[in-house]
């Protein structure tokens, strides 16, 4: 298996565990519902991921600018996994025994999640990721704010839970059916690939 697929694979697997987490907080009809459809989308992702056929060898770009993005879990990618954690955690102790506000909690991950993307997206050098980020920090804050105004947490869960393990469920299965993926085709003249 690629490293890029495997990468697919961890953000689908987040974007699971938050709808299965947070689908509880909704009513049972609606919460089992999202759950049923996470679990098929993930299952049915492996299931795609496991019969596409290998990826062909690029061909070799003419300069470093040309290269085709990569994922690579090298040092940069684990410093930007450890500067999650550590802010994540430091976030939740701060919520739960500081400000005693634990619905807030589904937010700051959200937020924290989201801004791991940015990272990720300048270490892999794949623009697209700050869209993903953008959009689940967006959720994040916005669950932050819903539980500082003490929203339900239905509403906190929906907004920040579920909201953002759809984008994570959704944004593997773009990949995987080539919405991130310039096409490229021959010209009849040079016979050089081009966008």
């Amino acid at each position: 298996m690629t490293k890029e697929r495997t990468g697919r694979i961890i953000g689908a697997s987040f974007g699971l565990a938050f709808i299965q987490v947070n689908a509880g907080a909704l009513p049972v009809a609606a919460g089992t519902v999202l759950r049923v459809l996470a679990v098929a989308a993930f299952v049915a992702l492996l299931i795609t991921l496991r019969r596409a056929p290998a990826p062909a060898p690029a061909p070799r770009p003419a300069s470093a600018a040309e290269a085709a993005p990569a994922v690579h879990f090298g040092r940069r990618y684990r410093y930007v996994v450890a500067a999650e954690a550590v802010v994540g955690v430091a976030g939740i102790v701060v919520i739960n025994n500081l400000l005693h506000t634990p619905r807030a909690t589904v937010g700051w991950i959200a937020l924290v999640v989201g801004v791991h993307f940015f990272g990720l997206a300048v270490v892999w050098r794949m623009p697209a990721l700050h869209r993903l980020g953008a959009g689940l920090s967006g959720c994040g804050a916005a669950g932050l704010a819903l539980a500082a105004a003490g929203a339900p947490q239905v509403a906190v869960a929906a907004v920040a839970g579920v909201l953002p393990g759809a984008l994570l469920l959704g944004s593997a299965w773009w990949k995987v059916r080539g919405g991130a993926e310039p096409r490229r085709t021959a010209t009849p003249s040079s016979g050089a690939a081009v966008s």
